[in-house]
């Protein structure tokens, strides 16, 4: 298969993701939108993964464009997955609102996955989260799982083939470096669920346990 993806700031790239798909033999290309390149047509892929970014969002001229593509995605037959601000862009374009949550999610939190749902979730597993919004579930989409601060941590709409979930299954600890010293005034008002740089890369087993995750959503979403 060739995945699309779209790619919000440069320290929000596909990360692990990237590596995934060539080692099962997809391919691959990378539509920088943040350096104002053109969204691809329905037609240049098999499938598109909507990428995560900066707390602030810019409205750059490729807004409507992108928001336009997954619409159609949505309304096609194709896989499409969003991480991040990509699943709040999935989640609002379903009919669902999108709004600031109490608390923000910053760092490794346990999240209870849905057993019964369409994606072969583990109960239990510690998630890499950079959030402060939250939304609501769409007509039709069943919950991914959950985290103490936030109710829903993601969904799946029309059998799997819509994936959106606010967890990073794609953070290497390369790109959580980036992350951390890129987007440091995030972490700058403490919170219950708000995680110091050194907490968040202080385990290396973290991210190899959260691997084997993203290897269960993949297969699940692709297979379709």
């Amino acid at each position: 298969m060739h995945i699309y993806f779209l790619q919000h700031a440069s320290h929000f790239g596909p990360a692990r993701l990237a590596d995934w798909l060539t080692s099962m033999g997809h391919s691959f290309n990378v539509c920088r939108l943040y350096a104002d390149e053109v969204p691809p047509r329905l037609g240049d892929f098999d499938a598109l993964i909507v990428l995560g970014g900066p707390e602030q969002i810019i409205h750059h001229s490729w807004a409507r464009r992108e928001q336009h593509l997954i619409e159609r995605t949505l309304k096609s037959s194709k896989p499409i997955m969003g991480l991040g601000y990509g699943a709040e862009l999935m989640a609002a374009a379903l009919g669902a609102i999108v709004s600031p949550n109490t608390h923000g999610e910053f760092g490794w939190q346990p999240v209870h996955g849905n057993v019964e749902g369409d994606l072969d979730m583990p109960e239990r597993f510690d998630a890499f989260l950079w959030h402060r919004r939250i939304f609501g579930l769409p007509e039709g989409a069943i919950s991914i799982g959950a985290s103490e601060a936030s109710p829903l941590q993601g969904f799946t709409w029309d059998g799997a083939r819509v994936v959106a979930m606010h967890c990073h299954l794609e953070a290497t600890q390369d790109w959580v470096r980036e992350l951390i010293e890129r987007e440091a005034q995030s972490l700058a008002t403490p919170g219950p669920w708000i995680q110091s740089r050194d907490e968040m890369l202080d385990d290396s087993r973290r991210f190899a346990r959260l691997a084997a995750v993203l290897d269960r959503v993949m297969i699940d979403w692709l297979r379709l």
